[in-house]
């Protein structure tokens, strides 16, 4: 079925994130080494970013390394770091052709100077585009971020700035890395886990969630469009009743 010719283009979710799951195992299942499983990951970043931009979407945030990350073989943390910066030299030609801006979130500071370097001149380099916005989490975690979020309004609190009964919903939201974007109204994880890990604790509280048993890998166009067109076929009530929707 084709599911890009059944969704409705005027419905778009304005800001999709992603949760790439399953290229170990996808790798593992086919006898070959986890890196390349990664690898073709970065296949899939490609083809799902332009399919994004293609039917309209503004926002695109990928999971792609969690602070939890860092705990894996050392082998592999230096593969997807060697990864990334091969990636981004690569891929800055592309995004610039297909007028997609980089962004990240996540603490770059703990990054290899070469991988955060890259990211940096790619982010720099693409600053100008303005047909869809692509963030990557990198050493991101939610409750990283909710924790630097309480810090933000600690100090201004401390310096006499903000006074802690003033403190509300959209004080917390400006003060997240994600200040600057709209909460994702659709989530997509892969692989078939059906859990945050971690990923825009915050910013998810009233996201459509869609998991698929497809590895990141095999996650093709159609599928995007199939999970868009579930998105769109759901109430959204927001804590309202049916009846007041209508």
């Amino acid at each position: 079925m084709n599911f890009e010719e059944k969704i409705d283009k005027d419905k778009l979710p304005e800001h999709i994130a992603i949760i790439m799951d399953g290229n170990g195992r996808w790798a593992k299942k086919k006898g070959q080494p986890r890196v390349l499983g990664h690898r073709a990951g970065v296949k899939t970043v490609r083809r799902i970013t332009e399919a994004c931009a293609k039917i309209g979407i503004k926002y695109l945030t990928l999971y792609a390394f969690s602070t939890e990350n860092w705990n894996r073989p050392a082998f592999e943390v230096n593969a997807l770091m060697r990864l990334l910066v091969e990636t981004l030299n690569k891929e800055v030609k592309v995004l610039n052709k297909n007028k997609i801006q980089l962004q990240t979130i996540g603490d770059l500071s703990a990054l290899p100077e070469k991988s955060r370097k890259a990211m940096e001149n790619a982010i720099r380099d693409t600053a100008s585009n303005s047909r869809m916005r692509l963030t990557l989490a990198l050493n991101y975690s939610g409750r990283w971020e909710i924790t630097e979020a309480a810090k933000k309004l600690a100090q201004k609190v401390k310096m006499g700035e903000l006074d802690p009964s003033d403190i509300d919903e959209k004080m917390v939201a400006a003060a997240l890395t994600t200040h600057d974007m709209p909460d994702p109204e659709l989530l997509i994880r892969t692989s078939g886990e059906t859990r945050l890990s971690n990923y825009l604790l915050w910013q998810l509280a009233y996201s459509e969630f869609y998991f698929t048993p497809l590895f990141w890998p095999d996650f093709m166009e159609n599928d995007l469009h199939e999970a868009i067109y579930v998105y769109q076929n759901r109430e959204r009530r927001f804590g309202k009743t049916s009846e007041q929707l209508t």
